[in-house]
């Protein structure tokens, strides 16, 4: 979501976002229409719906006026109010969906993730009839660059908005904004977080005095995790200013900034060798034309006998990140398919260990992390605006969606240098134990 919305905290402005990005985001008593629908608006209504393969939706339109699904009983009903509203969805779904529903400009008559999940599986089959023209009309756009200054810039839209904001809906343990571990269906969203960072400790099998470096660090959950139950010395690299400056008080807080070192710097920049190398949520970042460089940079840092561990929201093949998400929320973002991410291990000459999917626990997830910012939409709105927080509630509901269709998968990759011998002859050791906590 662009930065533009009115800030009534204490979070970071940007000067260079003040104007409204989009003309969907016009409040709702302008849009409003006084007329009839026209007999080709209805025409167009029912040719998006067959377009979109006719999931159970009706739609009502401005005036009251429903028009039924052709095929089943519609779950769902989605209401347009004003024809302008209608001529965007047709001209380009993928990014006025999200844009409507932000400004209130298309409502909702049924479960959000669940609307969501029944449109991802019914155009998911039906595209692939579509004409060439449609799919070029409704394609999605090209991610944004992710070069030096522009990646800067890209985690400034998103990670810099307040660590208050994220605070109100992410766990309270250790502030982990990626993929949970429910290695039990019935995980308090702590537990499975706190589960999750000792999943991936184990992958990488720290012991006392090794050292760790991270690309992308969070709040810098991960860092101190390692630290205080490993004894691990960690260097953190991060560009968020909002994140590292939660990060180094909590550090600091908990005595351990002897063993922490948060770096306010690019992963590209990251300099030494190390006994094990992770990234946990940033590869979406990377941008697939710097994969080859991270190879690179992963195997220069990596001593001979150590792991890397890269954990990423990732596809089952290529395609481009959905249009809206990319524009108003993750800009400059694009999940590999699991060839691109093999492409990473392929080019470094890495031999791969262990390729585990964590699809529903993403899911899970983001069903307590939705959950939990419904309960706090007063004061989201309060903070930002009612735009705003309807936004974040579409990206939440549209991403739970994404991981129940499996149009996106949660891959954690664990590799080592090709000629590295120094391995375990099984996985046993990981699973000895539980990894959650037994109450948080």
């Amino acid at each position: 979501m662009n930065q533009s919305t009115a800030r009534k905290t204490s979070a970071p402005t940007d000067d260079r976002r003040e104007e409204r990005p989009h003309l969907l985001t016009l409040p709702l008593e302008e849009q409003q229409a006084d007329r009839e629908p026209h007999s080709y608006e209805r025409w167009l209504v029912a040719k998006l719906m067959r377009m979109a393969g006719s999931p159970p939706v009706r739609f009502q339109l401005w005036n009251g006026e429903l028009i039924e699904p052709e095929e089943g009983q519609a779950r769902f009903t989605l209401t347009l109010t004003d024809p302008k509203a209608l001529f965007a969805l047709v001209t380009n779904p993928n990014l006025a969906f999200g844009d409507l529903y932000a400004a209130g400009r298309l409502q909702v008559d049924g479960d959000l993730p669940e609307l969501m999940e029944a449109l991802y599986r019914s155009v998911h089959q039906a595209r692939k009839q579509w004409p060439k023209w449609l799919e070029t009309l409704w394609r999605n756009h090209n991610p944004r660059s992710t070069g030096l200054s522009e990646a800067k810039e890209n985690i400034h839209h998103h990670y810099d908005l307040g660590n208050e904001f994220y605070q109100l809906w992410l766990d309270q343990a250790e502030m982990q904004y990626t993929c949970a571990y429910y290695e039990t269906p019935d995980l308090t969203l702590e537990q499975a977080q706190l589960a999750k960072l000792e999943h991936v400790c184990r992958k990488l099998r720290l012991k006392p005095g090794m050292t760790v470096v991270e690309a992308g660090c969070g709040w810098g959950g991960l860092a101190r995790y390692m630290a205080r139950n490993y004894g691990v010395k960690v260097h953190s690299y991060n560009i968020s200013k909002e994140q590292l400056a939660y990060a180094r008080k909590e550090a600091s807080r908990q005595q351990l900034d002897h063993l922490i070192d948060y770096v306010e710097d690019d992963y590209r920049n990251i300099s030494g060798q190390y006994d094990a190398f992770v990234s946990i949520g940033m590869l979406e970042h990377v941008g697939k034309e710097n994969y080859q460089a991270l190879s690179e940079l992963i195997r220069r840092s990596l001593k001979p006998g150590g792991l890397a561990l890269l954990h990423s929201i990732g596809r089952n093949r290529p395609m481009l990140m959905n249009a809206w998400i990319e524009k108003r929320i993750f800009p400059g973002a694009y999940p590999p398919s699991i060839s691109e991410f093999m492409g990473i291990c392929e080019h470094g000459d890495f031999s791969v260990l262990d390729v585990e999917n964590l699809r529903l626990h993403y899911a899970q997830t983001l069903t307590h992390w939705m959950e939990r910012f419904r309960n706090n939409t007063d004061k989201v709105t309060e903070m930002y605006d009612e735009h705003f927080a309807r936004a974040w509630e579409m990206y939440l509901a549209g991403s739970i969606a994404a991981f129940r269709a499996g149009s996106l998968q949660l891959f954690q990759v664990l590799f080592t240098h090709g000629e590295n011998n120094q391995l375990p002859q099984s996985r046993k050791d990981i699973y000895t134990t539980t990894a959650a906590p037994e109450a948080y």
